[in-house]
C-alpha cells in the first residue's frame, strides 16, 4: 500500500471520455491522472509502459456464478473448496475483474445449491479473502423464493453481514427462462444429472413448495437486506406486471429480463439493467431470450455481469464498442455503474483522484482484448508478458 506507480502513456478510459495520460498511484488510491510524468514523485516509482494500451478501471462483476463450475465442474464431482476459490481468484484477476460478487444459490437442495455446501462456500470465501487476496471478493446470495428451509440461513446470513448483495429467484416451469415446454425439465436432467422419473419428482416438490411462500416473509426478508446497506436484485423478469411485484418486494435492479418491453418498463420505473457479457459476445441469449446488444442499442441497459463466464466481460466491452458504442460508454457499464448500484461508488468503479487504485492494462490481439497488468488497491498482483518464438 505504501509502493508509488506510474502507469505511463496509456490510453486512459475516464468516467466520460478516453485520453492519452499517465496516472500516478500512492498509498493504494489514485493521487494524480496528467502528462506531468514522474518526476517529483520522490522515493522508489515502479513505472509501467502502457504504451499502445488502454487503461480501465478495474471490472466490478455482480453476477457470476463459474465458482460453482469451479467447485463442481460435472455433477456430483465435488472438488476442495480451498483449492477451487484459490485457483479461480488467479483467472479472475487475469480477466481484469478486480471485485467479484461471486454468486451463490440457495436453491434446490442438490449439490453446491443444498444449504450446507453453500454456507461452506461463504465460509471458504471469507475467511481466505481475509487472510490474504489478489482480489476483492464480496457475496451475491441467489435465494429461491420456493426453497422454504433455506429462508432462515438467508435471513441469518444477512444479520452476520456474511452477504453483499441479494437477489430472488423464482425458477420453474412454464415461467421466466423455463416458459417454454419441457425447459425446466431439461435445464434440471443436465446441470444435476438426473433421470426423466427423478426430474419429475423434483418438480413435483417444487411446486408444492411454491404454492407455500409466505409473500410477507419474504418482504420483511428483503426489507431486513436494504437495512443492512444490501441491494436486492430480481431475476429473469418477463413483464411488466413481474416488474411491479419485483420492486414493491424492493428490487432495485433486474437481471436478465426477458425480452426487450419489459426491460424498458423496468428501466423506466428507475430500475438498473443488468445484462450478460456471454449474451454480447455470443450475439444472442443461448436460451432464446432477449439478446442483450437489443438493450444496449436500446438505451435501456446499464449494467454488463459475467454470468458464468468471466472471459466474457471485458471481451464483451470491446465488442460494444467495435459496434459502435463508445468505450467509455461500454466500460462504465462493468465498472462505474454496477459499483454505482451496490453503493460502492465513493471509493471504486473509475478512474478518478481519490479512488482505490483498481487499474488495468489491456492490450488487444486483433479482435480480443487481453490484460497485461491487474492492479487492486496499488497493489500489482497480475502481470504477463508475451515472448516471440
Amino acid at each position: 500500500m505504501g509502493e508509488k506507480l506510474w502507469i505511463r502513456n496509456g490510453k486512459v478510459v475516464l468516467p466520460g471520455s478516453v485520453e492519452q495520460a499517465d496516472i500516478f498511484v500512492e498509498n493504494g488510491r489514485i493521487a494524480r491522472i496528467g502528462r506531468s510524468g514522474a518526476s517529483g514523485a520522490g522515493g522508489d516509482v515502479t513505472t509501467i509502459d502502457a504504451e499502445g494500451a488502454y487503461v480501465l478501471p478495474g471490472l466490478v462483476d455482480i453476477h457470476c456464478d463459474a465458482i460453482e463450475k469451479e467447485t463442481e465442474p460435472r455433477p456430483n464431482t465435488l472438488f476442495p473448496m480451498e483449492m477451487a476459490f484459490l485457483q479461480f481468484e488467479r483467472k479472475l484477476a487475469g480477466h481484469g475483474i478486480t471485485t467479484m460478487y461471486h454468486s451463490l444459490s440457495l436453491g434446490v437442495g442438490l449439490s453446491l445449491r443444498g444449504e450446507h455446501l453453500v454456507s461452506e462456500m461463504i465460509g471458504t470465501i471469507r475467511r481466505l479473502s481475509a487472510q490474504r487476496s489478489m482480489i476483492r471478493h464480496r457475496v451475491h446470495l441467489r435465494y429461491e423464493v420456493s426453497h422454504l428451509t433455506g429462508f432462515p440461513l438467508a435471513e441469518r446470513l444477512i444479520r452476520e453481514g456474511q452477504i453483499d448483495y441479494l437477489s430472488l429467484m423464482d425458477h420453474a416451469p412454464g415461467q421466466g427462462q423455463y416458459r417454454r415446454p419441457g425447459a425446466f425439465h431439461r435445464y434440471v436432467m443436465k446441470n444435476q444429472g438426473v433421470d426423466a422419473e427423478e426430474c419429475e419428482r423434483i418438480v413435483e416438490e417444487l411446486q408444492s413448495r411454491r404454492a407455500l411462500i409466505d409473500w410477507d416473509n419474504l418482504r420483511q426478508l428483503t426489507g431486513l437486506a436494504r437495512q443492512h446497506g444490501i441491494a436486492v436484485a430480481s431475476h429473469d423478469d418477463d413483464t411488466p406486471d413481474q416488474v411491479d411485484r419485483s420492486m414493491a418486494l424492493g428490487a432495485s435492479i433486474s437481471e436478465f429480463p426477458l425480452n426487450l418491453e419489459t426491460a424498458a418498463y423496468a428501466s423506466g420505473q428507475g430500475m438498473k439493467i443488468c445484462v450478460g457479457a456471454p449474451n454480447i459476445v455470443r450475439g444472442g441469449s443461448h436460451d432464446k431470450n432477449l439478446t442483450a446488444m437489443e438493450a444496449v442499442r436500446a438505451g435501456v441497459a446499464g449494467i454488463v455481469c459475467s454470468d458464468y463466464h468471466p472471459a466474457s466481460l471485458l471481451q464483451s466491452l470491446f465488442g460494444m464498442y467495435a459496434d459502435g458504442i463508445p468505450l467509455h460508454q461500454a466500460v462504465r457499464m462493468a465498472s462505474l455503474e454496477p459499483a454505482t448500484a451496490l453503493g460502492q461508488a465513493a471509493s471504486a468503479g473509475s478512474i478518478e483522484p481519490g479512488k482505490l487504485a483498481d487499474l488495468l492494462v489491456v492490450r488487444t490481439i486483433g479482435a480480443v482484448p487481453v490484460v497485461t497488468d491487474t492492479i487492486v488497491e496499488g497493489t500489482i498482483v497480475s502481470q504477463t508478458r508475451d515472448f516471440r518464438m
